[in-house]
This record gives C-alpha cells, sequence and structure tokens, in this order.
C-alpha cells in the first residue's frame, strides 16, 4: 500500500508539472499574440485584416453604388452617400472624409465650351453628390440668365390653362447674351432692358392638329404690340400714339449690340413643346424677358 502510494504521488507530481508547463505554454502564446496587437494598435482594422477569412474588397455593385451616380431618363440614383467612417471598416476601406484626400483628387475637366462664351460643359471628379448639388445651386443663383416674366394672354381656347402656359413659357430657354442689358429694377421697361416675344398661332378648322413649339415665338424688336389699358378714353388723345406696355424709343435690330447677336431660341432647344391646338382653337401673347436678377428680387 505504501508503495502505491508512493507511485500515485509521483503521477500526481509528473501531471501537475505537465499542466504547469501547459499553461506555461498557453500564456507565453497568449503574451505573444497581446505583443503582436498592441504592435498592430490592439484588436483594431490591421489585425482584422490579417485574419485569413476577410475579404479585401468591396463587391463590385456596392462600389459602383458609392463611387458612381447614375443619370437614367426617369431620375438620378445613388446620389445619397454614406457618410460614416467605418461603413467599410470589415473590408479595410477607410470612409471618412479628409480634407486632403479631397484637394488631391477633386479635378475640373471642361469638356466643351463655346466660342461665344454662352455654354460650357464640364465635369467634377471626385467630389460627393451633395457637394456638386451645392455647386449645381450656386451656379444657378449667380450666373446671369434671361427668362419670361411677364404674359400677357390675349386669347388662348386651348386645353393648356393661362397659368399653366405661363409657367412653360418662363422655362423656355432662350438664346441671348445677359451682359448686353442693363438691370431693369424698377424702371420702365425699355430697348436696354427687355425683350419682348409675341406668340400667335391657330389651328384651322377641318385640318389636323398642331403643336405649338418654342420657335413659334417671333421677336418683336419695336417693343409690344399690345396697347396699354386705362380707364381713361382720353388719356391717348393727347399724344396722338396709343401707349403699349413697353417704351421703347427704337428698334432693337438697329442697334449694333443686337444687331449682331440673334436673338430668339437656339437649335435643337427650339423645338421644344408648348402647347397642342385643335381645330379651331388659337393662341394670342405677348411674352416680356427680363433678366433673372428681376425675378430674384420679386419672389
Amino acid at each position: 500500500m505504501a508503495k502505491k502510494d508512493e507511485r500515485m504521488s509521483e503521477q500526481e507530481e509528473e501531471t501537475g508539472t505537465e499542466s504547469e508547463s501547459m499553461s506555461e505554454s498557453e500564456s507565453d502564446s497568449r503574451a505573444q499574440q497581446q505583443k503582436e496587437q498592441s504592435k498592430s494598435g490592439g484588436v483594431g482594422l490591421d489585425y482584422i485584416m490579417s485574419l485569413p477569412d476577410v475579404p479585401m474588397n468591396l463587391p463590385p455593385h456596392v462600389e459602383l453604388q458609392r463611387t458612381r451616380v447614375f443619370c437614367n431618363s426617369d431620375a438620378p440614383t445613388h446620389t445619397d452617400s454614406i457618410q460614416y467612417s467605418g461603413a467599410f471598416a470589415s473590408v479595410g476601406l477607410d470612409n471618412s472624409f479628409r480634407l486632403d484626400h479631397f484637394r488631391n483628387n477633386f479635378r475640373v475637366e471642361v469638356t466643351q465650351y463655346s466660342k461665344d462664351g454662352l455654354d460650357m460643359e464640364f465635369d467634377m471628379i471626385g467630389i460627393d453628390p451633395a457637394l456638386a448639388n451645392a455647386f449645381r445651386r450656386i451656379l444657378i443663383a449667380e450666373v446671369p440668365t434671361m427668362a419670361i416674366e411677364k404674359v400677357l394672354i390675349k386669347a388662348n381656347s386651348s386645353l393648356v390653362q393661362d397659368k399653366v402656359l405661363a409657367h412653360r413659357l418662363g422655362l423656355l430657354p432662350i438664346c441671348v447674351d445677359p451682359r448686353l442689358f442693363e438691370y431693369a429694377g424698377n424702371n420702365a421697361s425699355n430697348e436696354r432692358n427687355t425683350v419682348v416675344f409675341n406668340l400667335k398661332i391657330q389651328c384651322e378648322r377641318g385640318k389636323p392638329c398642331i403643336t405649338v413649339h418654342a420657335k413659334d415665338l417671333k421677336w418683336l424688336p419695336k417693343g409690344s404690340q399690345f396697347e396699354l389699358e386705362s380707364g381713361d378714353p382720353n388719356s391717348n388723345s393727347t399724344s396722338g400714339q396709343k401707349k403699349t406696355y413697353t417704351s421703347f424709343t427704337c428698334s432693337q435690330d438697329s442697334l449694333p449690340e443686337f444687331s449682331n447677336n440673334s436673338i430668339g431660341f437656339k437649335a435643337p432647344l427650339d423645338n421644344i413643346i408648348i402647347s397642342k391646338l385643335g381645330p379651331g382653337q388659337r393662341l394670342h401673347s405677348s411674352n416680356y424677358v427680363c433678366t433673372v436678377a428681376d425675378l430674384r428680387s420679386q419672389i
């Protein structure tokens, strides 16, 4: 019995020494892992990327959604950007916004520039869609343009209501240089600050329907032809001339700055549809064009 007890005690001592050696080796391996993790910045992105089963790239559809905006026929897509910096941390991609990275990667490429200096197309590369939209709104607000501000409708028997017709006319892009005109403000409409177009078209009875395009608006270099409405029937008797809605002292085509620059609608934008007329329907209106600064002051 004494010999058996001695053998059992020896075996227990051997197992104890083995367990102590195993615990020491495990602690050594854990300490080594902790040292490696401390060198790599702890249990962070570098340690995660060192694992063999971690993907290194974004899937193609996610990469397109992150870096591209698609201009479809109905509406643009992928305009929303992910602002969270750690959104793609599992694949080793830093999604945070850095000013130095934006400064080094952002560029503007001019793709088209007209000789008259009125049209320019450019691409902004390496920019967030929200920032690109901010640039777009700044250009719309600061670049001077010409637009139809006042619409006087004498006859409208089409299906398009007067307010809808006036709104459609105000959206037509007019080929005219705003730098040749003066700011109207509260001044009277004259040949230096106003352009007048006339729209007079009719669909004869017994004929098929016709389409009214932007090119059907005719430029009136002598100003409005509509007589100014007044409650006094003798208001025009002293001068002998009928007053109109504009005060042109001369014809605009006699001025050198306007005679050398065509005023109207440029192809292919002159084919923009305004309305459609059925048999017996007609349109007759006079439209006044002012600078966009006038429109902003009245909104």
